[in-house]
């Protein structure tokens, strides 16, 4: 192999011998086709001496392994990052370099983003959503490492953003990606896509059922119990991954919960109303911040301003830096007064009432520090600052009521149940919110408090935000179809397909002997009236004209512009599916007319739209 290199490296000086070589049928089939050929020869083993079922679940076991350990590399990266640059800020005040650090970090990512990947890679499970909708599951490989790197730039330099929606984008393309090199089916595809998610959330909290669950309530389209199965392997696979590197080193762990009173549950409800006020306030402030910033054209300008944002409220705020786990877990301990060190307050520590007014500021600003850092061009998701939000939402509505009113209420479990309900509130995701924090904690002693703030919550956004703040950017734009398999269906559709172009087109200028000779060649029962540019001037139908044809002496008196009409429904080709099926529901018609700018194309008709939707259907179906 080394001498052929150095031949090869040798000769390619050599005039007339770089198109030889290249040319060079051997050399072409080792370092081109070779790769090739072998993937394929591992497809045809696969298919052959591996049942589909079995190759799933081995599948989805690499899933769960690369998935795992993409999960624990990203701790890694964010950690060694962020690790290196507080050792350069003075942890006895606040410092000036929390101006510039965020910079530094958003800065990086937009040039690695830009110049590097070349490709929008933020708002990683709205990404998931969409190829799920309308890209069939297909996620570009660049993404399974690109959004690590991203990220780790962002949050290691104190974005105010989390790292499990890039980890679960990374985990989605690698499920996506392997099932693509193996030629699986689009069900397939879709099913490693949660396969490669569920490790990710599964890997990064040692938390398996959460991952599942978040799967399951966040991303699929359709998954039937025989498919829970690869979703349990992946998701155990990447959790004991993550405990034989880490062991209990996780983002989040805490244990010291005090048992439920029932005496209390008023205030679990309470908590569950204040999340999903809260999460209404996060998702429309969130969405509002980030339009604001994608006005700004110029990168740069929109990276400092940004950054400047983000900077200046980390300073007022330190908690806001980062992910925000530290803080987290200094409510979850009932250590609320921590969150002034470092800060301008911290004189304040002792004063209950200063204490509760920087928590509340903090709770405020909390979504502009995100919005700032993914709308100057960071990388990151809202799934730490949500967990973060409601921690904090929790925790400061219980101290208020101990505040004045002296409860003696346990901060720290209205601290977790807040984090419950913010889940449930911003992701629309309330049985992830309850699985993540009973996992959290070691155990289910939480689980009714838990049920009942995630209901409250999810009550409560329901009647102000339809739609969660992963799949609201889509729903704006009419691309969500996750989970309405209708929609999926009829949206994987193309009508330009199902036109139908054998009609016996007419003249304006035609008289009743053409319209009879057009019926003796024709096996439909529509006529169509096109003038010589193409346009519609109307249309005929047999039945209407039936009676005539039996009328020789007509046939050269009567003209087709005199019995023509036009459609009173017809259809663009580019509507949508959705619009053509709500024509065919309202309009009772068979057929309808693909009219262009007033330009004839053809007719649709039910029949063909519904043999192809049963076929499509077949497609998607996972039974």
């Amino acid at each position: 192999m080394v001498s052929t290199l150095v031949l090869f490296q040798e000769q390619k000086h050599l005039p007339g011998t770089e198109n030889k070589l290249l040319m060079f049928p051997m050399f072409k089939r080792f370092f081109i086709n070779c790769p090739k050929d072998l993937l394929n020869r591992l497809v045809a083993w696969r298919i052959a001496s591996i049942s589909e079922r079995n190759f799933l679940y081995l599948l989805s076991f690499i899933v769960g392994i690369f998935s795992g350990l993409a999960a624990l590399l990203l701790k890694n990266l964010i950690h060694f990052v962020a690790k290196e640059l507080t050792t350069l800020i003075y942890v006895d005040g606040f410092s000036y370099l929390y101006l510039l650090y965020p910079f530094i970090g958003i800065l990086l990512t937009v040039l690695f983003v830009k110049y590097i990947i070349r490709d929008n890679i933020g708002h990683g499970v709205s990404k998931i959503l969409f190829a799920i909708s309308r890209k069939g599951s297909k996620i570009k490989p660049h993404n399974n490492y690109s959004s690590m790197i991203a990220s780790s730039l962002t949050i290691g330099f104190g974005g105010s953003v989390g790292a499990e929606a890039p980890i679960v984008l990374t985990g989605a393309s690698i499920g996506s990606n392997l099932a693509r090199i193996f030629k699986l089916r689009y069900k397939y595809i879709t099913l490693m896509v949660a396969c490669g998610s569920a490790g990710a959330i599964a890997g990064i909290f040692n938390a398996p059922m959460a991952g599942i669950v978040f799967t399951l309530e966040v991303l699929m389209i359709d998954l039937t119990m025989a498919f829970l199965i690869p979703l349990l392997i992946s998701s155990v696979t990447a959790t004991v991954l993550s405990y034989f590197f880490m062991g209990d080193a996780v983002l989040l762990r805490f244990t010291a919960v005090a048992p439920f009173d029932i005496h209390y549950i008023w205030i679990y409800i309470l908590v569950g109303i204040f999340t999903g006020l809260l999460g209404f306030y996060f998702t429309r402030t969130s969405m509002f911040l980030e339009s604001r910033f994608s006005g700004i054209k110029n990168w740069f300008w929109r990276a400092l301003i940004g950054a400047f944002i983000l900077g200046i409220l980390i300073y007022i705020f330190p908690p806001l830096w980062g992910e925000g786990y530290d803080s987290i877990s200094d409510v979850f301990n009932n250590q609320g007064a921590e969150l002034l060190n470092n800060s301008l307050f911290e004189q304040w520590k002792d004063n209950p009432y200063a204490i509760l007014i920087v928590i509340g500021g903090i709770l405020l600003f909390k979504v502009a520090a995100t919005a700032a850092t993914t709308g100057a061009g960071g990388n990151g998701g809202i799934f730490a600052p949500t967990l973060f939000t409601g921690a904090i939402a929790g925790y400061f509505l219980v101290k208020l009521l101990n505040t004045v009113f002296d409860l003696g209420v346990p901060e720290n479990n209205f601290a977790l149940a807040g984090m419950a309900g913010m889940m449930a509130a911003v992701m629309h995701a309330p049985l992830t919110g309850i699985f993540l924090t009973a996992e959290i904690t070691g155990g289910y002693g939480m689980f009714i408090p838990l049920l009942i703030t995630s209901t409250v919550a999810y009550v409560t956004i329901m009647r102000f935000e339809p739609h969660s703040i992963y799949t609201k950017r889509l729903a704006q734009t009419g691309e969500l179809i996750t989970h309405h398999k209708d929609k999926a269906v009829l949206r994987s559709m193309d009508l330009k397909n199902l036109i139908e172009n054998d009609f016996e087109i007419l003249s304006p200028d035609a008289s009743l002997r053409d319209l009879v000779k057009a019926v003796s060649k024709s096996d439909r029962n529509l006529f169509p009236i096109v003038d010589k540019d193409g346009y519609l001037k109307g249309m005929l139908k047999l039945s209407k004209v039936k009676n005539l044809i039996f009328e020789p002496d007509l046939y050269d008196k009567v003209m087709v512009k005199d019995l023509m009409f036009m459609p009173e429904f017809y259809i663009s080709s580019s509507d949508s599916m959705e619009t053509v099926a709500k024509k065919f529901e309202t309009s009772n018609r068979y057929n309808l007319a693909v009219i262009d700018d007033g330009k004839y194309l053809g007719f649709i008709s039910r029949a063909v739209v519904f043999s192809n939707y049963r076929k499509t259907l077949e497609y998607f179906s996972h039974e």
